[in-house]
């Protein structure tokens, strides 16, 4: 199952691409992970794509087979690697309370510039609904795994209740 980070940037390169010429598509490309993990992301990422109403809309923009580069070897990569490290020690949006280097701030304003802003039609929100590049997510977990977990803790809970209750009548 694909992880929630993945699902919001695909979702949001979508909206980017969207936005574009209609013959524009993207190309997904990753720093190299383990060739294990590599071939565990790019399993998710196919049945993302292949098997997901989202994701067979998303696959008419991007290209559904990622690449795996050497960031020593593609500037790119380099360059996205250095904007992750701004992001992850500098800006803060939304409920971000961690602190932060104040030394990065000039790169962290640069990049909060850079930021992509799609406005999306939603009912409820006549002016469009908008959605930026960046997000904030707390649990990485796919919707149908917190959703599981929920279900999993709440039936464990009354099944552990109807036990003390057993155990209460039984000492009576």
């Amino acid at each position: 199952m694909l992880r929630k980070d993945y699902a919001y940037l695909f979702e949001r390169f979508f909206y980017f691409l969207d936005a574009q010429q209609e013959h524009e598509r993207g190309l997904v490309i990753f720093d190299e992970l383990e060739r294990s993990q590599a071939h565990v992301l790019s399993g998710q990422m196919s049945t993302y794509f292949a098997d997901t109403r989202s994701g067979q809309t998303r696959a008419q923009r991007i290209i559904p087979e990622p690449l795996f580069v050497h960031s020593d070897l593609t500037t790119g990569i380099q360059v996205a690697d250095l904007v992750a490290y701004t992001i992850s020690w500098n800006v803060r949006v939304g409920d971000m309370t961690m602190p932060k280097r104040e030394e990065l701030s000039e790169l962290g304003q640069a990049v909060l510039d850079l930021r992509y802003r799609a406005i999306r039609e939603r009912e409820g929100f006549p002016n469009g609904f908008n959605v930026w590049s960046f997000a904030v997510i707390d649990d990485l977990r796919p919707r149908e795994e917190v959703r599981f977990e929920a279900e999993f803790a709440a039936r464990f809970e009354e099944a552990l209740d109807a036990n003390l209750r057993s155990l209460e009548q039984g000492a009576k």
